[in-house]
């Protein structure tokens, strides 16, 4: 009977490297959430959505804290771990999410001066 040794064993899954795409599209989805919200009641305004759109940055910072979490696993187990693809996918759209959610701040931030002193 032959059995499976730790070196000879089955890919380890990469739950960070999965968290991380899980995280940057929840960031990705909360703009759409927030526009949608904005158009279709009417206690919401576009400003608002334009709020929501901003806490898009918090799940894309931790996309990206769990991106490089995944790519030092994958490094220390020298690719046995695997994830290696969802791993840069989940850092790329963690970064377009945070771009996004940074974005939208700087337009509020500005939104809010020119109401100041406008």
């Amino acid at each position: 009977m032959v059995s499976l040794t730790r070196s000879s064993s089955a890919r380890a899954r990469n739950d960070a490297a999965r968290g991380s795409v899980a995280c940057a599209l929840l960031g990705l989805l909360l703009p759409v959430a927030g526009y949608v919200a904005a158009r279709q009641l009417k206690d919401v305004t576009i400003v608002q959505g334009t709020e929501a759109t901003c806490g898009s940055a918090l799940p894309g910072l931790l996309a990206l804290l769990l991106a490089r979490k995944a790519q030092f696993r994958i490094e220390r187990t020298l690719g046995r771990a695997g994830g290696a693809g969802l791993a840069r996918a989940g850092k790329l759209l963690g970064l377009l999410s945070l771009c996004l959610g940074l974005t939208a701040a700087l337009a509020l931030g500005f939104y809010a001066l020119l109401n100041y002193f406008g």
